[in-house]
């Protein structure tokens, strides 16, 4: 880096019309003076050429900025600003380029350099670096208005130096023209808007943003920079160099989110919504990790203002969306958090918040469905734009579905959570809020069996906000359920193996409708009324297909464990009520027990091995040996498989370690009982394989 040591100017106050003149005359002054005047009243970009001074030619500008002496480029960099000064319109572009390419990218950063003090040599006063600034900033901005020189190398390799300055600059036409410029290089190409996700750019830009006055030109190219570089970010580009950046941005923009009340306001909850809806990033973990809460209640302040007044439901929802990715990173507690924060003077209570997130979710519910109704039964399909309007609404219930699944979640755990609250007049309004969506939910499903409808992705959600709710109030809508339980049950996403990348909101899995019922299916399973229920209508192969197909896909996925116990306690709960049901071996069992032989035979897990083993069990009291291997869907090896099955679940060493799983102990030992004369071959297997007297397993 160079200083322009051999240069000394004098700095004064002079007007624009001296200027002119003093800089006419040194054009035809073959060795021009050391000295020459810079106004610092206003950027030399910003004055108007006086009328008295004739306008200097492309040609004479150019032989300046030509020139081997710092003194003759800096004339001809001030005489060129008349040149620059349209900033790429029409014919001027063109003498822009050959401006630039006369004064070239190297003189331009030795005086950006020069201006922020940087760099060897004798240290040039406050006003002589400021004035140096002033004109590379300026030149930089009016250059950067030409596409093709923003997208030069030089000019992007100027981005981490130019926010350097915004971030220590006071002089609000130097920031001005500062986020000018940045703005330009990131709109020119790519590599512009790489440059600003190098370590530490993001970091300076953020806190500065901050500091910005409202309604100036300033924040709006500020803010239009930050929406540039948020749409085009990408998880690739979330790396430890940068995420720190990220993450300050975030809180940047939930403090411009919670204190503006302009279109701002909407621009940061928009650029918020894209950056934390981004699922299983590392800007999660990054937000998690940071030491204050605050930019978490900048944004519920934000949410509050949003939902509180008359918007457009787009942007409620946008709102309702942020809420439900809060509730995704920082854990559905969030919603019940008070953090109190200096620019809001009387924050809205916790439990007053819950409930206008719910109502406002509730809300877009109500109206979407009576819309996607109407857009698929009795709009005209030959209308234009109506397919995608129908996959578009589709899209925005997601968006409140998933944040009222959180909420009844929240509703559940908050008794047994230390530090949270929720009244009973609260959680009163909350439930019988929660009961008239539940119902609406269900009417949209009777209106779809009525034409004929059982495939879509709305439909899946639909089933799945179900299922969550009566998870936990299973007995909740009780007649309306029930009656449409078939329905749900058959209800298929548009595409199975992608029907939850459509519906982005909800986690990525295999689980079909039913999987979705399953809490519900095994607490109504627990009475015989409810396993005739599911028996009437041969609810019970579902639920028997669902496992097979859950162990089959992955059987040692541990995070579908869940499920899969769901599904066998169902199964175990109608096989043991069989009394009050008819319940005979049919083919799904058979394949069920193939499938359950294979999934405990590559596990040593003795809650795998104590359920598979229960649940075979059972299945041996609707039939005997010579009538299963008499089958011709039943394969004779699998009795051997089955038979190892058996004998591991009475071995000591396993009933030592399931000492959790004393009612599947019992299963299994009083099922031995019951049937082992009628399966000779496992009964043999058996007593090889188990000392009965002594391990005391199966007792006489």
């Amino acid at each position: 880096f160079y200083r322009f040591d051999s240069l000394r100017v004098s700095l004064s106050l002079e007007t624009s019309k001296e200027f002119q003149r003093r800089a006419q005359k040194l054009l035809h002054t073959p060795n021009p003076p050391l000295s020459l005047s810079l106004s610092l009243s206003s950027p030399p970009m910003a004055q108007e050429p006086s009328s008295a001074a004739p306008s200097p030619s492309l040609d004479d500008t150019l032989r300046l900025l030509r020139g081997d002496r710092d003194e003759q480029k800096l004339a001809g960099l001030l005489l060129a600003s008349k040149l620059c000064g349209a900033g790429g319109d029409g014919a001027d572009a063109d003498a822009v380029i050959k401006v630039y390419r006369a004064v070239g990218p190297r003189f331009l950063s030795r005086l950006l350099i020069t201006g922020m003090g940087k760099g060897a040599g004798d240290a040039k006063g406050a006003e002589e670096r400021e004035a140096y600034l002033r004109l590379a900033i300026s030149v930089l901005a009016a250059f950067a208005r030409v596409p093709e020189i923003a997208s030069s190398e030089g000019m992007v390799s100027e981005v981490p130096l130019v926010a350097e300055i915004v971030s220590k600059a006071i002089d609000q036409s130097i920031v001005e023209e500062c986020y000018e410029f940045l703005l330009l290089v990131a709109l020119a190409s790519e590599d512009g808007r790489a440059k600003f996700y190098e370590p530490g750019v993001l970091d300076l830009l953020a806190s500065h943003i901050l500091n910005l006055p409202d309604g100036s030109r300033s924040l709006e190219l500020a803010v239009r920079l930050l929406e540039l570089l948020v749409n085009k970010l990408t998880i690739d580009m979330m790396n430890d160099e940068n995420l720190q950046g990220i993450a300050s941005m975030v809180a940047s923009l939930a403090r411009l989110f919670a204190v503006l009340h302009n279109a701002i306001k909407f621009d940061a909850l928009h650029m918020l919504s894209v950056l934390l809806s981004q699922k299983d990033t590392p800007l999660h973990d990054a937000l998690r990790s940071m030491p204050s809460r605050i930019w978490a209640a900048h944004i519920r302040t934000g949410i509050t203002a949003i939902l509180q007044n008359r918007v457009v439901s787009s942007e409620k929802l946008q709102a309702l969306l942020l809420a439900e990715c809060m509730m995704s990173i920082l854990g559905e507690n969030w919603l019940l958090e008070q953090t109190n924060i200096p620019e809001e003077q009387k924050p809205m209570p916790v439990e007053k918040f819950l409930l206008l997130v719910l109502e406002s979710a509730r809300i877009e519910v109500a109206v979407l469905l009576n819309e996607l109704a109407y857009s698929k039964y009795e709009l005209s399909k030959s209308s234009s734009n109506a397919e995608e309007a129908i996959k578009q609404k589709q899209r925005s219930l997601a968006i409140p579905f998933s944040l009222i699944e959180k909420i009844v979640k929240l509703i559940s755990n908050v008794s047994g959570a230390e530090g949270l609250y929720i009244s009973e007049s609260t959680i009163t309004k909350a439930i019988a809020g929660l009961n008239e969506t539940i119902n609406a939910v269900l009417d949209f499903l009777q209106d779809s069996k009525d034409h004929g409808q059982r495939k879509g992705d709305d439909l899946l959600a639909a089933v799945r906000i179900i299922g969550s709710y009566l998870a936990e109030a299973p007995y909740a809508c009780n007649q309306k359920t029930r009656d449409l339980l078939e329905y749900i049950l058959s209800v298929e996403g548009e595409d199975e193996s992608r029907a939850y990348s459509l519906f982005v909101l909800l986690n990525d899995s295999p689980f079909y409708s039913v999987c979705f019922m399953l809490p519900m299916l095994c607490q109504i399973t627990m009475e015989v009324e409810g396993c005739k229920t599911l028996v009437s209508f041969g609810g019970h192969r579902s639920v028997v297909n669902c496992l097979i197909k859950m162990i089959e896909q992955d059987a040692m996925m541990v995070e579908d464990n869940g499920t899969i116990f769901l599904a066998c306690d169902t199964i175990l709960n109608f096989l043991s009520n069989r009394t009050g049901v008819q319940v005979q071996l049919e083919p799904h069992f058979v394949n069920l027990l193939r499938t359950l032989a294979l999934w405990a035979g590559t596990t040593n897990d003795p809650s795998i091995i104590m359920m598979a083993s229960s649940i075979c069990t059972l299945i041996f009291d609707l039939t005997s040996e010579e009538s299963l291997l008499n089958r011709s869907d039943f394969d004779p090896r699998t009795l051997e498989s089955l038979s190892q099955l058996i004998i591991r679940s009475l071995d000591q060493d396993i009933i030592d370690e399931s000492r959790d799983h004393s009612d599947l102990r019992q299963i299994i030992t009083a099922g031995y009982r019951r049937w082992a004369e009628r399966f000779p071959r496992v009964r043999n297997a058996v007593e090889r394989a188990v000392n009965i007297s002594t391990a005391g397993a199966i007792p006489s």
